[in-house]
């Protein structure tokens, strides 16, 4: 990306924050409030999801069948099934019905599908097509594109939509209320769907035993649809296909839960067509004599059947789109689907539906606002590992560049990439070698890195924001600090502490507190001389050089695993990579072992606590008042809790924010492009950490991105919370003592 490429991609993001960005955020919030609370009290939600997500891979598994099985069951009904190779041809199909219909109006229904295939369009020549569902039209007349799966319109205001409403029809009274504007267009919209020939929709579901198709809305726009015309045309992706009408019952449990935080949506509609129910004259208020309405299912495949085939994209067709990885995610919540989104798709899924359907240069350009902190996966009610989709992908558009100078470039980098990697991404994936250096000329490289000359030069070739502060190296490293050290004769226990890259190289005296706690609860610690984790270069989507560091990294810890030592790990996105993507990394042995083996470093003093060791061995808070904010990735595993359970064993006063991300995660908050994002995300933080009551607190984090965002956010300090716990230097516990 060049410099230009990056200024243009920053300035449409500040547009998007400045024009939609609240609108998004107040719904997209309140839609995942909602989740929480209506999931919080699903008995076996765990097990629904788990349940939801073997129908799907089973359905995946077995598609071509299952296809067979519906067309059967379809015809037998008196329908009719079309499988289209891919938009155009289904298109074409669509025609040819309105056609023979002789239709000159066609409502539709809200459909995702429909969107991708861009049925309006192809239609507009030869008929009137009207949108019925209320978000789906208020676009319609605005001439714009969707801005999340489930509520189009998410990023409208109350107040824009009444000025579209006068603008385009000059109502005879002015439209202010929701209502106002609701009742409106219900009498607009029906006055279209009375006159209407052909009526399409999308499809929820697919059982292949009857042909019968669940169709799931907030509005009953669907039903109407179906029922005041002669002819109906059901648009579904091949993936909508289920093996029966029993497979149903989990995803009507938590489809609109997971979507909209609705114990179930307003209406849920099984029908299997072609309907007998008598055609509805809304004009009159009455039904027509019945009559033998048309049926047509037009299955589309538009790649997804390659999809199917590809190991890592195939967990993209379990996706019932719901939103709830949009929804949860704090950079859509701030700027939606027009920026976070393909061509039709939106949100952390969007990358594996764009990648294949319209291809990797789609995706491309906007799959690094996903930044892998893993809250989509604990809110997917299918349990699709989005964040390996995005990683994937990211991985592919990476092999797929190209650069003019390949023979200077390969075997000079430390890294398992092709030349073509874009140079941003080269910089932040090998951070590990940049720090080794920062260490090794401290303090020159901080002050040579911070002058004006450095930053203006690193913005322009490599996007780093010259409003972010850098980190500052220190001299000695904290592997330096820990070799040789004394440690504790007769330990209890004994502990590998692993030494992730900032803690190394950076935030030493947190590694160096955790040394001193863990010694004071009788633990010997050992500090290994191992590579970073492959953290870095696995956000971004170099997934060769993430292995590589894996594979080193497990060699190592193994060994001190199989010696009866725990790991510890102080960074919360090293210990969920060993937890989480180390599974994608390594063989299923070894992953298991070091996940099995490796500990928060708060849930391993929480352990220690907790099966006998004395809190008088460390720092007594007694009442000092913190401001705690946990890391994303932390709450993701739900390891957050031992953190302020410790801290409030020890006496401290702790305020936990509930603000669930800080806004920096990782590199994405140094990029150019991005920064306005990551300060928007962050901006909620810093207003909970300011408010009355908290402004004075001593602020405490657990991530190191956290750490970095807070310090440019407020004009106090922070610290791990490891920091305020251990003993001083010189009261610690050594050999001997």
């Amino acid at each position: 990306m060049t410099a230009s490429d990056r200024q243009s991609k920053a300035d449409h993001i500040r547009h998007i924050l400045e024009t939609e960005g609240d609108a998004v955020a107040a719904n997209t919030q309140g839609f995942n409030a909602g989740r929480y609370e209506s999931v919080a009290d699903l008995e076996a939600y765990e097990d629904l999801k788990s349940e939801a997500r073997a129908i799907k891979e089973d359905a995946i598994e077995r598609l071509p069948d299952l296809i067979e099985d519906l067309r059967e069951a379809v015809e037998a009904n008196g329908g009719t099934v079309y499988l289209a190779d891919d938009a155009a041809d289904a298109n074409r199909y669509v025609r040819d019905v309105v056609e023979d219909a002789d239709g000159d109006r066609v409502v539709k229904s809200k459909s995702m599908t429909s969107e991708e295939i861009e049925l309006n369009e192809a239609l507009a020549d030869d008929c009137d097509v009207v949108e019925t569902d209320l978000g789906e039209w208020v676009l319609q007349l605005a001439d714009e594109a969707p801005s999340h799966i489930v509520a189009p319109a998410i990023h409208k205001s109350r107040e824009g939509i009444a000025e579209l409403f006068t603008e385009r029809f000059d109502p005879d009274e002015p439209l202010e209320t929701a209502e106002e504007l609701t009742m409106f267009a219900r009498e607009k919209l029906g006055e279209q769907i009375a006159d209407a020939d052909v009526g399409v929709t999308g499809a929820n579901f697919l059982t292949a035993d009857s042909g019968t198709m669940a169709l799931v809305t907030s509005e009953g726009n669907a039903r109407k649809t179906v029922a005041a015309t002669d002819t109906h045309v059901a648009v579904a992706g091949v993936e909508k296909v289920i093996p029966s009408v029993e497979d149903l019952r989990p995803f009507i449990e938590l489809i609109g839960r997971s979507g909209t935080g609705q114990d179930i949506t307003s209406y849920v509609s099984l029908l299997t067509p072609p309907v007998d129910s008598p055609t509805l004259d809304f004009q009159r208020d009455e039904t027509g004599p019945a009559t033998d309405r048309a049926f047509h299912l037009v299955l589309i495949d538009n790649g997804r059947l390659a999809m199917r085939e590809d190991d890592d994209l195939r967990e993209t067709l379990y996706c019932i789109r719901c939103s709830a990885c949009s929804n949860s995610c704090a950079n859509f919540q701030q700027v939606g689907g027009h920026v976070f989104g393909g061509e039709t798709y939106s949100g952390g899924i969007a990358t594996g539906w764009e990648a294949g359907i319209e291809g990797l240069d789609t995706a491309a350009e906007f799959n690094d606002l996903c930044t892998g902190c893993s809250r989509c996966v604990t809110a997917c009610p299918v349990e699709i590992d989005i964040p390996w989709i995005n990683t994937v992908v990211r991985d592919r558009i990476n092999r797929g560049a190209d650069a003019e100078l390949d023979w200077l470039v390969d075997g000079l980098v430390p890294d398992e990439e092709p030349s073509g990697l874009d140079p941003q991404k080269r910089l932040f994936g090998n951070f590990a070698t940049l720090a080794r250096l920062g260490s090794a000329t401290a303090p020159v490289s901080n002050w040579l890195a911070d002058t004006a000359v450095s930053r203006r030069l690193m913005e322009r070739f490599v996007g780093i924001d010259r409003r972010r502060d850098l980190p500052t190296f220190a001299s000695e490293t904290f592997r330096e600090w820990a070799d040789g050290r004394s440690t504790v004769a007769n330990p209890e226990r004994e502990v590998v502490l692993f030494p992730d890259l900032y803690t190394n190289h950076v935030q030493v005296e947190r590694g160096k507190a955790a040394v001193r706690a863990l010694e004071a609860l009788d633990v010997a610690v050992h500090v290994p001389d191992v590579p970073a984790s492959g953290r870095a270069p696995l956000s971004q989507g170099m997934i060769a050089t993430a292995r590589d560091h894996a594979e080193t990294v497990a060699d190592e810890l193994l060994d001190h695993v199989e010696a009866g030592r725990d790991v510890v790990v102080i960074e919360p996105s090293d210990h969920a990579l060993f937890q989480r993507e180390y599974e994608q990394l390594l063989d299923a042995d070894r992953y298991r072992a070091l996940a099995d083996g490796s500990y928060e470093l708060f849930e391993y003093v929480y352990g220690l606590l907790a099966n006998g060791a004395s809190a008088d061995a460390l720092v007594s808070g007694d009442g000092r008042r913190l401001a705690y904010h946990s890391h994303c990735q932390q709450r993701t595993l739900g390891v957050e809790r031992y953190t302020e359970a410790v801290l409030d064993d020890l006496g401290f006063d702790v305020v936990t924010s509930d603000v669930e991300c800080c806004g920096m995660a990782g590199s994405f908050g140094y990029k150019q492009e991005y920064y306005d994002v990551s300060m928007a995300v962050g901006d909620e933080l810093a207003a909970q950490f300011t408010a009355d009551g908290v402004e004075d607190r001593t602020v405490v984090a657990s991530g190191t991105s956290c750490l970095d965002q807070l310090g440019d956010l407020l004009e106090r300090p922070s610290k791990h919370p490891i920091e305020l716990v251990a003993p001083t230097a010189g009261t610690e516990r050594v050999s001997g003592d």
